[in-house]
């Protein structure tokens, strides 16, 4: 059962991302921008598709539209930092190397979300990796275009801000969770998380993640996440629909996990 605290907080995240929802817009006659300078995935076709919109209703900010497949690198970790991204469709993955190689996922992006912001406070490099996980459709906007819209539209500046505070939020009780919890409940709230809210009536599912993005996102083993996806699945909390693996379904019971973990 969610306190008063928590449903003001989900309610206010709702209204924010509805604000911030991109309808399609004509076509801009601005300039291309300029290629970033992305690392590109062997493994995967370097295919995108580019169009021109102009976002009349947040400041008129002219975006980029890009398409990306499964596992297409959209940036990588050390690229210089010239834009910022706004996820429209499908679901992104932010990872960290470290000097050993060894990645680590930090989040999960689904629609309605912004990444690559801190290249606005000055950062000029990527501090991540930003990968598809499933086909994604993004809007690109290049910093100064981005700048120039919240400087124009009060009403603009007033819900990105309201959106990155309770991002900001949302990360500062993922590290208090990471610390203070089991890496079971931490699973279950990671579950919860990417599943979103909805309908708490009938169960959430979602697509493209692996039991190693899991582990590597709640702190623990790969062994230790399939265990406890099993205990999951045994009490009736998710299923699963197609094969076990990153592009595999899962069905989550939103309501019963939530309150079996009281999250």
């Amino acid at each position: 059962m969610l306190t008063e605290q928590e449903q003001l907080y989900e309610a206010r995240l709702s209204e924010v991302k509805q604000e911030m929802a991109i309808p399609p817009m004509a076509k801009s006659a601005r300039p291309p921008l300029r290629p970033q300078n992305r690392r590109v995935n062997p493994a995967v076709s370097s295919k995108k598709e580019r169009s021109y919109t102009t976002l009349s209703d947040l400041g008129g900010v002219v975006t980029t539209i890009q398409k990306f497949p499964i596992r297409g690198i959209i940036y990588s970790q050390g690229d210089s930092a010239k834009t910022v991204m706004y996820v429209q469709k499908g679901r992104v993955e932010l990872s960290v190397a470290s000097n050993s190689h060894k990645d680590a996922v930090v989040a999960v992006l689904g629609p309605g979300n912004f990444f690559g912001e801190a290249c606005l406070a000055g950062r000029a490099i990527r501090t991540k990796t930003a990968t598809a996980m499933t086909r994604v459709v993004l809007q690109e906007i290049e910093i100064k275009e981005l700048l120039r819209g919240l400087q124009a539209d009060p009403s603009l500046a007033h819900r990105f801000l309201c959106y990155m505070v309770i991002r900001k939020t949302r990360i500062e009780e993922n590290l208090i969770g990471q610390l203070t919890q089991s890496s079971e409940k931490r699973l279950a709230r990671a579950l919860l998380q990417l599943a979103g809210r909805g309908s708490q009536s009938k169960p959430q599912q979602f697509a493209g993640i692996s039991q190693e993005t899991l582990a590597t996102m709640i702190g623990t083993t790969r062994s230790r996440v399939n265990f406890f996806m099993n205990k999951f699945r045994e009490l009736g909390f998710i299923g699963y629909q197609g094969p076990l693996d990153r592009n595999g379904g899962i069905h989550i019971d939103a309501s019963r996990l939530r309150k079996a973990y009281c999250i």
